[in-house]
């Protein structure tokens, strides 16, 4: 498509039911009551000038730009604040709002700088606004612009160029509104007025800026702008495609020059975003053009060997014939694949079919097993779907929220700047963690429980919350007999009911204060509309089943379940994990979480692929790895995710893929995991593919093509060759096709088609005759699986103790300005922010180990050891020790255990029994293994060039 700028209505729409009709300029128009008359107009198809309003922040009215003359009315109002009513008459244009206008407009122009680039570049509202209010010349003469500072460059995405702006606030306004940061300001009155990004020492670098490109967004002026305009100029065309970073699932307009990526622009119509963006998915996207990204194909007889550059065609003949000579030696189940969590839905399924077709195996799963298995699990057994039950629009409904094992602001950021909206409106917020997040206390908002529980102890928590409602009688009674099991919930009553599983009973094992957690039960119960959001704090424990189910116990027990609101919401971690599920990637189930054991539904897969299916469940990524070290296990494709790095105790992931005769990596970057690979396929960026994602809301997306592969090929047709190249026949020439078969094969897909996502932008599952327009709310007239069941969670301590060797416990997480493993932030700017990972750990800990902020820390655990630096901090409890996960140079998970969860096998990354100590460096491990990623990345004939 060409490019034109996004429509702006100058102001919010109303939300009112009820319609008001007016004229302007002598036409009728009807508008919902409440509607402004600028934005009136604008739904009209009139448009009134316009520098201080724009449609996602609440009207301000500073420019005087959009002045109106209105029958019977004195004066000459500002359109953006003046609300319509019924009969009212405006005239946008008359001799005397045409010279306010410009009178107005030569002022602005007498301090803005005649040479501005934007403005001749077309990305500044002022000369446009100019030449639309008919200014042809200033009788001023021109002076020293008042604002003519340094530009401060410190941010590495865009400038701030004081001379360019015109104090109209739309900046600071959305870090207020839609980011709710409050990192900006006005410093100065009258004509001394400036935007200041924190202290007088600050600059946008150093101030409180979460670079969320929110202001440059709203900047009518050159003042904010990103540097890629500013170096290649303006876009030329446009395309509405989805953020390939976290389960959020943004809508971006990519905006383009021919084949280079200019800028990504958060949609308006973006229903997951709604016009949003996070650093990450609006100026995170260098790393597609990265130096270091592998463009062809690679193999190698032995990991000790350099790399050697093929044709794709011997590439993949290579890849086929090790999988059959391996199948042909060692049995048809010594191979299978991992499906990725970053690739499309229609990628992944390929990969499954892959896998189930082509391997005659179940030997498939998928990066949701070490983060979000326990939500498929606890939510298929409690609700009978194994999926979060809102929209993220339901949070606007909502009077209590409570996160649990989730970092919002960091992890989802775009979901907490609409979280934080509701908060600031007047919802209750209670956070469950060891930690104390952003939420807990941040501008104009904080929690009014924050839980600082131990880590591991989620159940206890929760059964002591649930102990509270059922012993007040704060039960919703009438929900339960209607909706639930009554005979499963008075026995689930009766045991959470028992004086050991009181707030006081529980104590010394959760260490959270009782009157803090009786009162937030109560508000839970009491509060009104009541929502749970949890992450992987919740489901990365020996017991992350458990504490699902036990969250979905809460949820049916005070009636908060089917309708806007309320709900149980994982927010899922990367950007299509919750397709990766759908699409059928774990070893036991067929797309739609069907079991592989049901003969009539794999007679239906059968008939459509042409071939017999395996009826047996197939192995875990940690089966995988045991049966490799045990020899029998021999083969293994991984499209497009790092298990070296992202999978526990490091050491035991090493030595499964040192066994493997066959590791085909399948990714952008010669990754962690490709240190012990023997073929590397090149992938491509969500930029250069078709496909769509599923976030954390069951929102399925389309993703579009902006340009063409720098490999030559999208992902789902290098998986089709090598399908091909094992004799499959495969013919798709369109993942549309993929897409359909999707959804001839499974219900909750039915109604799904590329033509119904480019008619409706996206639709959520489930989505068929019954629904085909989606479903925003689960369970509204009764759950999935009849009756809603409650589960008796019992709390069993994890088998990692703490003791005098490793006295302290280690929990992990993310950082806003990284991604996952890092495979992609790291390749770009973000590192400014994050360029290490470091350890958190409580004043009175640190000193007691003699560590002070920035000094080397050894960190220890049974499995293994790393070093890292410190940083003194009380956000973390005394006795618990915090980390992220994004820098292989720290490799965090080599420290982290191989257990998991009893339902599952989610590994227990968030309870790891450490201790620290100073340290002079790098571990031997550390040293050994960057010896180990030096060697494994040599590639012939690039040293020589070199």
């Amino acid at each position: 498509m060409g490019y034109e700028p996004q429509a702006d209505f100058g102001t919010p729409a109303s939300r009112a039911s009820g319609t008001v009709t007016l004229t302007i300029d002598g036409y009728d128009v009807t508008v919902a009551a409440g509607t402004t008359v600028m934005r009136a107009a604008a739904e009209a198809g009139l448009a009134i000038p316009k520098l201080c309003a724009t449609d996602s922040l609440k009207q301000f009215g500073s420019c005087r730009l959009c002045l109106v003359e209105i029958d019977g009315v004195r004066g000459t109002p500002a359109s953006c604040t003046l609300p319509v009513a019924e009969g009212m008459a405006v005239r946008t244009r008359s001799d005397q709002v045409d010279r306010l206008r410009r009178n107005v407009m030569e002022l602005y122009l007498t301090d803005h700088p005649a040479d501005c680039t934007a403005c001749a570049e077309g990305d500044c509202e002022v000369a446009a606004m100019a030449a639309t209010v008919g200014l042809e010349a200033i009788r001023y003469a021109p002076g020293e612009n008042h604002l003519c500072e340094d530009i401060d460059r410190s941010n590495p995405y865009f400038d701030f160029d004081p001379a360019k702006c015109i104090v109209c606030s739309r900046c600071v306004r959305a870090c207020d509104e839609v980011q709710g940061t409050f990192a900006l300001t006005i410093d100065g009155r009258g004509f001394a007025s400036k935007v200041s990004a924190g202290l007088p020492s600050d600059d946008f670098l150093t101030s409180e800026c979460v670079s969320c490109g929110a202001c440059v967004q709203a900047c009518p002026t050159g003042a904010l702008q990103e540097r890629t305009v500013k170096e290649l100029g303006m876009p030329e065309s446009a395309t509405v495609t989805t953020c390939g970073y976290c389960g959020v699932g943004c809508t971006f307009r990519a905006e383009m020059k021919g084949e280079q990526l200019i800028r990504m622009v958060p949609w308006k119509d973006g229903k997951a975003n709604r016009g949003h963006s996070c650093v990450k998915g609006r100026f995170a996207w260098g790393y597609a053009n990265h130096k270091e990204r592998i463009l062809n194909p690679m193999v190698r007889a032995s990991i000790d060997e350099p790399w050697r550059e093929v044709s794709w065609e011997e590439a993949l003949a290579h890849a086929a014939s090790e999988l059959k000579r391996i199948q042909a030696t060692y049995g048809r189940l010594s191979i299978g694949g991992i499906t990725s969590s970053r690739c499309t839905n229609e990628e992944t399924f390929l990969v499954q079919k892959l896998v189930r077709a082509g391997f005659s195996n179940n030997n498939v799963d998928t990066c949701a097993r070490v983060c979000h298995s326990p939500t498929g699990y606890g939510l298929k057994t409690t609700f009978g779907t194994s999926a979060g039950t809102q929209d993220f629009d339901s949070v606007d409904q909502a009077d209590v929220v409570m996160v649990i094992g989730a970092n919002p602001t960091d992890g989802h950021p775009v979901f907490a700047s609409r979280l934080k909206q509701r908060l600031r409106q007047g919802a209750k917020l209670i956070v469950a963690d060891p930690r104390r997040i952003d939420l807990v206390r941040a501008p104009h908002i904080e929690a009014a429980y924050h839980l600082p529980l131990r880590p591991g102890t989620n159940v206890a928590v929760l059964t002591a919350m649930a102990h509270v409602i059922v012993t007040e009688g704060l039960a919703d009674e009438a929900f339960i007999r209607d909706r639930c099991d009554w005979n499963e919930y008075r026995e689930w009553a009766e045991f959470v009911g028992d004086p050991r599983h009181s707030p006081e009973a529980l104590a010394p094992v959760t260490l959270v204060e009782p009157d803090a957690l009786r009162g937030a039960a109560r508000l839970y119960a009491t509060g009104g509309n009541a929502a749970i959001y949890y992450g992987l704090g919740v489901t990365e424990h020996s017991q992350g089943s458990s504490t699902v189910m036990a969250i979905a116990n809460l949820a049916m027990a005070t009636g908060n379940i089917g309708k806007p609101g309320v709900g149980v919401n994982p927010l899922r971690g990367q950007n299509n994990v919750q397709g990766s599920c759908d699409m059928g990637s774990f070893p036991h189930e067929l797309s739609g979480y069907r079991h592989i054991s049901d003969a009539s539904l794999r007679r239906m897969f059968e008939d459509d692929w042409g071939v017999p299916l395996d009826p047996e469940p197939g192995l875990r990524i940690n089966n995988m790895l045991d049966a490799a070290v045990d020899g029998v296990f021999k083969a293994l494709y991984i499209q497009g995710e790092d298990i070296l790095q992202s999978d526990p105790n490091t050491k035991h992931v090493a030595a499964g893929l040192a066994a493997m005769e066959c590791v085909i990596v399948h990714d952008l970057f010669l990754n962690e995991t490709a240190n012990y690979a023997h073929i590397f396929l090149p992938g491509s960026t969500f930029l250069e593919k078709n496909g769509t994602f599923t976030n954390a809301e069951r929102r399925i997306q389309p993703v579009r093509r902006v340009m063409t592969p720098l490999n030559g090929f999208e992902d789902w047709e290098v998986t089709q060759e090598l399908a091909n190249a094992l004799g499959l026949g495969w013919s798709y020439t369109h993942p549309s096709q993929i897409m359909d078969e999707i959804a001839r094969l499974t219900p909750t897909f039915a109604g799904v088609s590329f033509a119904k996502l480019d008619e409706l932008g996206s639709v959520q599952w489930p989505c068929n005759d019954a629904m085909p327009e989606g479903t925003p709310v689960m369970h509204i007239n009764g759950f999935v699986r009849g009756k809603g069941r409650f589960v008796v969670t019992d709390y069993i301590p994890t088998d990692e103790k703490t003791g005098p060797r490793f006295p302290l416990l280690l929990t992990t997480g993310r950082i806003l300005s990284q991604y996952n493993v890092g495979a992609q932030t790291r390749r770009t700017a973000n590192t400014v922010w994050h360029p290490e990972d470091l350890l958190e750990i409580h004043p009175h800990d640190a000193e007691e180990r003699g560590l002070r902020e920035g000094d080397w820390a050894r960190l220890a655990s049974r499995a293994g050891e790393t070093t890292l630096r410190v940083t003194v901090t009380d956000r973390v409890a005394p006795g618990v020790v915090y980390t992220t996960f994004h820098h292989p140079a720290t490799q965090a998970n080599v420290v982290t255990t191989e257990y998991s969860d009893w339902a599952t096998s989610c590994p227990e990354y968030k309870v790891t029994a450490v201790q620290v100590s100073p340290s002079n460096g790098p571990s031997d491990w550390q040293e050994s293994y960057e010896a180990l990623t030096e060697q494994s990345r040599r590639i012939a004939g690039v040293e020589a060039a070199e």
